[in-house]
C-alpha cells in the first residue's frame, strides 16, 4: 500500500479559560499541525501538539513535517520500521512531528483493513478507561471550585497544578481534599519546579491528605535528585519530562530511579515507542500510564487505543482535555461519568467534521 499524498494542516483550539497556568508557562489555546496521508481514496491522521517545553512549537513543526515529506511518500505504509528510522536518521529529535507521521500511518494501515486501531497494537484489554483531569494553577479556593464543578460531571482523578512554593501548594492539596473529600483521588504535578530537598518537604506534609501520585517533582536532568525525592517518600513518583526518550526511560527503570512513568505519544515520538517504553516499565516492575495529550480529539483517540491495549495500566489517564477546548476539527470520542470510551469504527475511530481541511 504506497502512500501517495501526505499535507499538514494547522489547528488552533482556544480554552474556555484564558489564562489556564501551570508551572512553566500560562497559555490561552492548544496548538499544533495534522498530517493527513493517503494511499488510493484511504486517508490516516495524525496530530503533532507545539508543546515547547517538549521541544516543540507551533512555528517550527510544519518545517520539520515537510522535511520529512520525500522520505515518506512513495514508500510502503507496511514498511512502517523502515520509515521511522529514514525519519530518525534525516533529523534528530523532532519526536512531535515524528509522532503525528507514526500515527497517521497507523490510522492509514487500520482504516485501510476496515479494523480499529488496537488491534495494530496487540489488541484490546479494556474499552474504557478513567479519566485524570487536569487543574490550572490558581487560588487554592478557585481551583476547589473547578474541582467541585468536574466532581460533579462525573470525574474522580484530579491532577493538581503546583509551581514550587511549598505552603501555596500544601494549602492547594489541602483546600482540595477538603472540597471534594475522600472519594477523589489526587496527584499533584510541579512540572520540574521544585529542587529534591524541597520537594520532599512539600511531599510529606501533602501525604496526609492523601496523594496517589506526584509527577516530575524536580528538573528533568536532575536524575539524582528525582531518585532521592523517590527514596524519601511514600507517595508513588512518576518521571514525565525526564522521561522523554527510550534511553531516558530505561535508565529510569533500570535504577530505579522512579516508581512510574508517564507516556506520551507525542513526546515518544509515536506509538511503536511508547509501546516499548510501556514494556521496558514492565520488563523493570514500574508503573505506567497515559500521560496529557493535551489538543484535538484525534490526538487523545490514538492514546486511548493504546491505553486499551496496554498489558497492565496503573492509574487514570489524561485523556479528556479536550473538553476545555473549542474549534476540534474532529469528534467521535467524548468524557462520560468520568471515563472515556473505545469509538467504534475503523482507524483511531474518530472523524473530521465537515469542512474542516476543505474535506
Amino acid at each position: 500500500m504506497q502512500i501517495d499524498g501526505f499535507d499538514a494542516y494547522p489547528i488552533e483550539m482556544p480554552l474556555h479559560d484564558k489564562d489556564w497556568t501551570f508551572a512553566l508557562a500560562t497559555v490561552s489555546s492548544a496548538r499544533g499541525w495534522c498530517v493527513r496521508v493517503r494511499a488510493g481514496d484511504v486517508f490516516g491522521y495524525g496530530y503533532a501538539p507545539a508543546v515547547p517545553h517538549m521541544g516543540s512549537t507551533f512555528e517550527g513543526l510544519p518545517i520539520e513535517i515537510a522535511r520529512f515529506r520525500p522520505f515518506v511518500v512513495g514508500h510502503d505504509a507496511h514498511d512502517i520500521e523502515a520509515l521511522l528510522k529514514r525519519l530518525d536518521r534525516t533529523l534528530l529529535g523532532a519526536h512531535q512531528a515524528k509522532a503525528a507521521i507514526d500515527c497517521a500511518i497507523h490510522d492509514l494501515i487500520a482504516r485501510s483493513n476496515g479494523q480499529p486501531l488496537f488491534q495494530l497494537l496487540g489488541g484490546r484489554m479494556r474499552s474504557s478507561v478513567p479519566v485524570l483531569r487536569i487543574l490550572a494553577i490558581k487560588t487554592p479556593a478557585e481551583m476547589a471550585d473547578k474541582a467541585a464543578e468536574l466532581f460533579a460531571e462525573g470525574y474522580r482523578y484530579f491532577k493538581i497544578k503546583v509551581h514550587g512554593d511549598i505552603d501555596d501548594d500544601v494549602e492547594r492539596v489541602r483546600t482540595i481534599r477538603k472540597r471534594l473529600g475522600r472519594e477523589a483521588h489526587l496527584t499533584i504535578d510541579a512540572n520540574q519546579s521544585y529542587r529534591a530537598k524541597d520537594a520532599i518537604q512539600a511531599i510529606n506534609k501533602m501525604a496526609e491528605f492523601g496523594l496517589d501520585l506526584v509527577e516530575q517533582p524536580v528538573p528533568r536532568n536532575d536524575v539524582e535528585g528525582l531518585k532521592l525525592v523517590t527514596r524519601s517518600t511514600t507517595v508513588t513518583i512518576e518521571a514525565d519530562e525526564g522521561a522523554g526518550t527510550l534511553d531516558e526511560i530505561a535508565r529510569l527503570v533500570g535504577e530505579r530511579v522512579v516508581d512510574a512513568v508517564s507516556l506520551k505519544v507525542p513526546k515518544l515520538g509515536g506509538l511503536r515507542n511508547a509501546l516499548a517504553a510501556a514494556r521496558i516499565c514492565e520488563s523493570g516492575g514500574v508503573r505506567c500510564r497515559v500521560g496529557a495529550h493535551v489538543g484535538t480529539r484525534l490526538l487523545n483517540a490514538h492514546a486511548l487505543h493504546l491505553a486499551c491495549a496496554l498489558p497492565e495500566l496503573d492509574y487514570a489517564c489524561e485523556l479528556g482535555e479536550f473538553a476545555r477546548m473549542d474549534g476540534d476539527p474532529f469528534e467521535g470520542i467524548e468524557v462520560v461519568n468520568g471515563s472515556v470510551t473505545l469509538p467504534d469504527g475503523p482507524g483511531a475511530g474518530v472523524v473530521l467534521r465537515p469542512g474542516s481541511f476543505n474535506s
